[in-house]
């Protein structure tokens, strides 16, 4: 079946979405979050320098998992490695492995040991943001919300004008 033009164009606009998820990693959820926060939205190449020179146990984890979705994306997806970017970097609850430790005077306390699920989703669409686009786009709402500020500001005038003289009219 030959495709045309049309069909064509829908398929390069499809979003491609290639994941990997490591799971009943032996880390707390809220020690590996640390790490998923400072990679999310960054481009491939930054998320793996910004792993690979953390000291955290997480980062290693991480890594892996991070590895895992870019070989999935070359192989599976046939996308590029450059083009990628971390769109969702989440780490959820696994179970917890309830233990034991012998207290004072007979008695015992409980030991949770945490696991977690790594799931990192990457996306060739989102653009990636760098400093000059970010500031430009920060300038341009600073000059936006001037402009509104002083529109506003002389409608403000207009209003009080108005009134001052409603009062004269009632006096």
């Amino acid at each position: 079946m030959p495709l045309n033009t049309a069909t064509l164009q829908r398929l390069i606009e499809i979003e491609m979405e290639v994941r990997a998820t490591y799971r009943y990693a032996k880390i707390s959820p809220f020690k590996a979050r640390e790490i998923t926060r400072e990679i999310q939205g960054l481009p491939v190449s930054a998320a793996l320098d910004v792993v690979a020179y953390s000291p955290k146990k997480a980062a290693a984890l991480i890594n892996k998992t991070l590895k895992s979705a870019v070989a999935n994306a070359e192989n599976n997806a046939n996308l590029k490695a450059d083009g990628l970017v971390v769109k969702e970097a989440i780490v959820g609850e696994g179970p917890t492995m309830k233990r034991m430790m012998a207290r004072a005077r007979g008695s015992g306390s409980r030991i949770l040991k945490r696991s977690s699920h790594i799931r990192i989703v990457l996306t060739d669409e989102i653009k990636i943001e760098t400093r000059e686009t970010r500031k430009a786009g920060q300038e341009a709402a600073k000059k936006k919300a001037s402009e509104s500020k002083a529109e506003s500001g002389a409608t403000e005038a207009k209003a009080e004008k108005s009134e001052k003289r409603a009062k004269k009219g009632k006096k």
